[in-house]
């Protein structure tokens, strides 16, 4: 061991070059920081340690704050506060020191200086507002090693509020003649796109530069900005595909340099980068995937070598061949492949291959069919990862068939299982299996309770929350709801009078308020034996305040008088003297509700569940009060989150110039902290956070020329005349194509691979395996699909959209079923199917008033739509809707079914989203002003009648909920039927999709299930907001969430302003509320009531752009979708 820390002592000096004297190549034995690191070694105790730590940072205290240290030693000195500090222990007062180190001194001091700032400061340390001034003093420094400190630091460390600051100088370090410089620079602007992706918007044809660039470490830089941005928006980049294929095709081929391989693996991160890249580009697009076949091929082949590297290649070769569209020789050689990773004794290749089985086992179920043996003996293996990864591929085929035995499995994992975080999650997946496919009342009330025994207190809340909303919301059937709730009911009491101890508190809360709110249900069941349960929950020892509270309430609700009345008074006794103030409160409740029956009648409704609650979660009746006590100075609310930054966080650093100062007599005025920008101006340097107004020497008044004069010594004049509003601009309605794909083959010849079989299965396991995947092994006909073959059990009321309960993947069209399902699996299972709205074409002429029917965000070239389908142009230059499909209705033929009050609004075009057999989904949305509606029909193209038609529809970030009738579950054939969605924005999100579920059967066939996906733009969810300028000023100051950009003005001169908030009037429906000088104000509201506000100022040949919102997320979108709005312009 002594050998190993001498020879450590030798090298230190090499790497850190403390002693500045050529030819010193070892560390003197008297050297400060080689006899700490040697004292730290020979220490037998932390306290020693401590002790000897705290005597060493003293020292360089002391060293620090004399004025006689020289840089030498200032550099000697961070490099052990960096030892000190990589042990855990504080060296704070030196942070001020690294950064006066990185300021002065030599290239190898300011080396040092900037590796201890890195380490010792984060992203929102005060202190880096001292470092913006030397970064771009080193960005332009002429000295390369500095430029490289520089870039590294940005990269790694630069907050989000100084990115505008040294954005410039980044920009030029694309064009550096060095390689090294571009590279880090690329590396730079990653980072940027990471934190303030709007900030970078304007420079994308320099990431396309830099993806040509000659060096291969510039080009593998810029593959994480190209991946990052194609996970957001794959149809931008459509275009780079043949640029990426080629690009892999080099690297496979070898004609990198011989420094980027890897174990004679050529580039092996950089073929993991594009193969995720074209992954991306080639699903649902036929055309792209088709460049992609042969690489992908050469690919596989090549990356046969037996090492973890090979094997991560031969990974992502298999999740993109299964991931674009199918073509039948790759998937067998990917299906080969993942049958020798499970087949596999090494425990990370089995893992490996499980993990590929999981991803592609929705699209071809036929591969779990054929290692179902190897999937149960890894239930049993040694390996928890192997188990946990085992059980999740578990999870992804279940279906009504095999829900029992696969639930009973993730339960026995459970009790024996330590590990928190897995605990979490498989107890989320068995609480959704068990509402999914749960096959009668008795199995799901004794799931969902093993559920909440094993999860304990450590589960996620929406679990229970979720539980109980079902059991309040109820389903379709009145009787099926008793029975349901009744069980329940008979559970709870017997688990009660058992040992009630062991149970955890979220589960104790669950049992009260069943108890509470369906006991009575049953008939034999006395109040007075649920209360002395209840009562005796109370008693206990272990049991928690919050449980308590849901206890008492319980019982409030269970109190009639009677013979309860001793319980009920003996318990509100008790805790009416309470410490708690939560359980103080119950127990009074508690005992003046039981004493007075016609308020307990009032307040406490028996079958509220009936009536749907109305609740103003706006509290708009506050609005009157909110108003008058900001009119009276009042301070405007601001949430904890941003009091908290406040407090912690010093004054935002503006990199916005100053412009004129103020008038003096402007000077006594007394400005808030949240001005509005009627109020005041931009160009006074103030920004959001602003407490007070800095004035500077100068010009005393400011030039108004050729501006109104709307204010006076009394502030704003309200008698002024109104300014008219701008001319109305027309907003455009555009029609789309519908998307096309090329057909799949139709056949699929089936060869035998050359993989491991297994020995003789056990007939033990052989049966589980078929109860697991729901056949026997001599059956012919595959009961497993992710589309399940029965309708969910627990379908809720359809009032309303129920709370998102997983974002799980939707697979790829059925094409892959049609290569792969030949013969193997029966006709009647539908694969999961993805559909995405067409990708928008163009305008309509301005002279068409209509409201905009966008249903994509970009838009796409003519000249682009003449090349790849010239049919589609007609002669004024609109594109007009292909279709090819003879048998596809036509879109007049589906919109004449819409009902009379949706007939004469502004339609997008009809968008398929999927087929099985007879049955044709489409859907289209139409504009209202205060709602979206989305109209999907179904069409049933056949002579035979289609019954028991289910659908869902549900989504993270919109409301969605059924605004018509639901027609008939059965309809007969050669028919359509509508249905209609309201929808609205609950979480702003750039885009917004919708994820549905249609389930259908035919007479004397199994049912049949598919999924699809319905995209928008959160453009068509903006309404123009009509304020005056006062009501904008009020509302300005109430609003707690912003964002600030500088965006480009279309045309120059005066009129700039005026044409560029035009542009955006049009594009995103915005209501200029007024427009002083070279300033203006708009205003919009998501639907619904979800305000956002805007003020522009035109400053050095841009525009400033602030926006303001009471909703988090909303300025961030907007200001992207005007950045595009003004781009596409």
């Amino acid at each position: 061991m002594s050998d190993v820390v001498e020879k450590t002592l030798t090298a230190l000096p090499s790497l850190l070059s403390l002693d500045p004297q050529p030819g010193s190549a070892k560390l003197s034995s008297t050297s400060k920081l080689g006899n700490l690191i040697r004292g730290i070694t020979e220490l037998t105790s932390k306290h020693e340690e401590e002790k000897l730590i705290q005597h060493e940072l003293a020292s360089i205290k002391d060293q620090v704050s004399s004025p006689n240290t020289s840089m030498r030693q200032m550099k000697e000195l961070m490099v052990r506060a960096i030892y000190c500090e990589s042990l855990g222990y504080e060296a704070s007062f030196t942070y001020i020191h690294a950064i006066k180190l990185a300021q002065q001194g030599t290239a190898l001091e300011k080396r040092v200086g900037y590796l201890a700032v890195s380490l010792f400061l984060n992203e929102s340390h005060e202190l880096l507002l001292l470092l913006v001034n030397t970064v771009l003093k080193d960005l332009q420094s002429t000295n390369l090693i500095e430029v490289c400190m520089a870039l590294t630091v940005v990269s790694q460390m630069f907050p989000k509020d100084m990115i505008p600051a040294i954005l410039p100088l980044v920009e030029e370090k694309l064009n550096h003649p060095k390689e090294i410089i571009r590279r880090k620079a690329v590396l730079a602007l990653y980072k940027f796109y990471l934190i303030a992706p709007n900030q970078v918007q304007h420079i994308h044809n320099k990431f396309r530069k830099a993806l040509c660039d000659k060096d291969p470490g510039v080009m593998t830089a810029s593959l994480h900005i190209y991946l990052q941005m194609i996970q957001e928006n794959p149809e931008g980049y459509k275009d780079l595909t043949a640029s990426f294929v080629t690009i892999l095709k080099q690297v496979v081929g070898g004609k990198l340099p011989m420094d980027f391989n890897y174990h004679s693996v050529p580039a092996p991160w950089l073929q993991i980068q594009l193969l995720r890249i074209l992954a991306l580009l080639g699903k649902n697009d036929q055309s792209a995937s088709a460049v992609m076949y042969e690489v992908l091929d050469e690919s596989l082949r090549r990356a046969e070598m037996n090492h973890n590297i090979t094997y991560a290649i031969l990974y992502e070769c298999v999740k993109c061949i299964y991931t674009i569209h199918p073509k039948s020789d790759l998937l067998e050689k990917a299906a080969k492949c993942i049958g020798n990773f499970v087949l596999s004794p090494k425990i990370n290749l089995k893992y490996l291959g499980l993990k590929a089985l999981t991803y592609v086992v929705q699209q071809d179920p036929r591969l779990a069919l054929q290692h179902q043996m190897t999937i149960i003996e890894c239930l049993d293996h040694s390996d928890l990862i192997i188990k946990r990864e085992t059980l999740e591929l578990l999870f992804r085929i279940t279906n009504a068939q095999n829900v029992v035995v696969i639930v009973e499995k993730m339960l026995e994992f459970l009790r024996v299982n330590t590990d928190d975080y897995t605990t979490i999650d498989l107890v989320g997946k068995v609480a959704e299996l068990a509402e999914k496919y749960a096959p009668d009342n008795e199995w799901f009330i004794e799931t969902m309770s093993t559920v909440f025994s094993v999860g304990g207190d450590m589960m996620q809340p929406d679990i229970p929350n979720s539980f109980l909303k079902l059991l309040s919301e109820g389903f379709d059937s009145v009787e099926e709801d008793r029975k349901l709730r009744l069980f329940a009911v008979d559970s709870y009491i017997t688990l009660l009078q058992k040992e009630p101890g062991k149970l955890p508190q979220r589960f104790l809360q669950v049992i009260s308020w069943v108890l509470g709110e369906y006991s009575h249900l049953k008939d034999e069941l006395e109040p007075t034996v649920v209360l002395k349960l209840l009562a005796k929950l109370l008693d206990m020892k272990h049991t928690s305040s919050e449980t308590k509270s849901w206890i008492l309430m319980a019982m409030t609700k269970l109190c009639e008088g009677g013979a309860e009345v001793s319980v009920v008074r003996e318990v509100s006794e008790t805790y009416s003297s309470s410490m708690d103030t939560v359980l103080r409160q119950r127990a009074h409740e508690l005992q003046y509700l039981s004493q007075d029956s016609e308020l307990r009648a009032k307040v406490l409704l028996r079958d509220n569940g009936l009536r749907p609650l109305e609740v103003d979660s706006s509290l708009s009746f506050l609005d009157g009060f909110v108003s008058e006590a900001l009119a009276a100075g009042a301070a405007p609310y601001k949430p904890p989150h941003q009091r908290q930054e406040e407090l912690a966080q010093a004054k935002a650093l503006s990199l916005e110039p100053y412009g004129l100062s103020l008038p003096m007599s402007m000077s006594s005025c007394s400005i808030t902290d949240r001005q509005s920008p009627t109020l005041l101006s931009m160009s006074s340097g103030l920004s959001g956070d602003s407490a007070e107004i800095s004035h500077k020497g100068g010009s005393t008044s400011l030039k108004l020329d050729g501006v109104k004069r709307v204010w006076g010594r009394e502030g704003y004049l309200p008698q002024r005349a109104a300014v008219e509003e701008a001319a109305q601009v027309e907003v455009p309605c555009t029609l789309r194509s519908p998307s096309q794909q090329g057909d799949a083959d139709s056949s699929h010849s089936q060869t035998p691979t050359s993989t491991p079989t297994p020995t003789e299965p056990d007939p033990e396991k052989q049966q589980l395996a078929s109860l697991f995947f729901g056949l026997s092994s001599q059956s012919s006909v595959c009961l497993m699909g992710k589309p399940e073959p029965t309708p969910h059990r627990f379908r809720r009321k359809a009032k309303g959209v129920t709370d998102p309960t997983s974002s799980s993947l939707i697979s790829t069209p059925s094409n892959v079923e049609k290569l792969l399902c030949n013969n193997l699996l029966d006709s009647n299972i539908a694969s999961e199917l993805a559909v995405s709205s067409a990708k928008q074409i163009t305008e309509l002429p301005q002279g068409l008033k209509t409201a905009s029917c966008d249903v994509e965000a970009e838009l796409t070239d003519i000249a682009d739509i003449k090349q790849n389908n010239p049919s589609l142009i007609v002669d004024n230059g609109i594109v007009a809707a292909a279709d090819e499909d003879p048998d596809r209705p036509k879109d007049l033929c589906l919109i004449s079914h819409l009902p009379a009050e949706l007939s004469e609004l502004c339609h997008s075009e009809i968008t398929p989203l999927c087929t099985i057999q007879s049955l044709v989904l489409s859907a289209c949305h139409l504009q209202k002003e205060d709602s979206l509606v989305l109209a999907v029909f179904i069409s049933n193209s056949s002579d035979s009648a289609l019954q028991h038609i289910v659908l869902d529809l549900d989504s993270e970030q919109l409301e969605v909920s059924c605004v018509s009738d639901s027609p008939a579950e059965d309809f007969r054939g050669h028919s359509v039927v509508v249905y209609q969605y309201s929808l609205t924005v609950k979480r702003p999100s750039i885009h917004v999709s919708i994820e549905g579920t249609v389930s259908f059967q035919l007479p004397g066939e199994a049912p049949q299930a598919a999924q699809f996906s319905y995209k928008l733009p959160l453009t068509i969810f903006i309404r123009p907001l009509t304020v005056s300028t006062e009501e904008y000023g009020t509302m300005w100051l109430s609003f707690s969430h912003d964002t600030k950009q500088n965006l480009t003005l279309i045309g120059d001169g005066q009129e700039a302003l005026t044409a560029t908030l035009n542009v955006l009037k049009q594009k995103l429906q915005l209501h200029v509320v007024e427009i002083i000088g070279q300033e203006g104000i708009l205003s919009c509201r998501l639907l619904q009531d979800q305000p956002c506000l805007m003020h522009c100022r035109v400053h050095a040949g841009t525009l400033a752009v602030w926006l303001r919102s009471p909703v988090p997320d909303l300025p961030d979108c907007l200001i992207y979708h005007c950045q595009r709005a003004l781009q596409e312009y």
